[in-house]
């Protein structure tokens, strides 16, 4: 039986002239972006650029109408349990001329500009030349009453409304 012997040839580096070389400019991959990519990711970022700001203000205004109806309604619950406790009338006091509230003698939260107050107080509501409105609670856990409105832009809000009689402080909302 006679031997057959095959030559093959193997290259013996990576830079054999016979092998044909992988970073030719034909062979490398494209890189970078296309006109129409560049074109669709500038509209979305102009798209995001002008919607962004108005529901950043939106939700601004929510969360500071939020924020002043719980301290307004925490104030008056406050002011409750310390003529309760104290034996003695404390006084809650919306300022609408200068646009705050809080317990006489605490310091005074502001009212934010986006917000209108109305403010009744007994069976009356406040004259224009009175902007100060004043709910006083007794030691036997009465007070002398009042209803309080804060209205939002859009006509909506909330009424927290102050018993008389047992002074319970209630929320309701206010559809325009």
């Amino acid at each position: 039986m006679a031997h057959r012997a095959a030559m093959v040839k193997t290259p013996t580096s990576a830079t054999s002239p016979d092998r044909p070389n992988n970073r030719s400019p034909v062979n490398l991959p494209r890189r970078g972006f296309t006109l129409i990519e560049l074109l669709v990711v500038l509209a979305i970022g102009t798209l995001l650029v002008a919607v962004v700001p108005s529901a950043y203000d939106r939700l601004r205004e929510v969360s500071q109408y939020r924020d002043t109806v719980r301290a307004m309604v925490v104030d008056l619950r406050q002011a409750r349990q310390q003529a309760l406790a104290y034996g003695q009338v404390v006084l809650f006091r919306v300022n609408l001329s200068d646009r705050q509230f809080g317990i006489e003698g605490q310091p005074f939260k502001t009212l934010p500009t986006s917000l209108e107050v109305k403010a009744t107080i007994g069976s009356d509501a406040l004259p224009d030349n009175n902007p100060q409105a004043t709910i006083a609670f007794m030691p036997d856990g009465g007070s002398s009453g009042g209803t309080i409105e804060l209205v939002r832009p859009s006509g909506a809000g909330v009424r927290i409304r102050v018993d008389w009689l047992l002074g319970q402080i209630t929320q309701q909302p206010r559809t325009p």
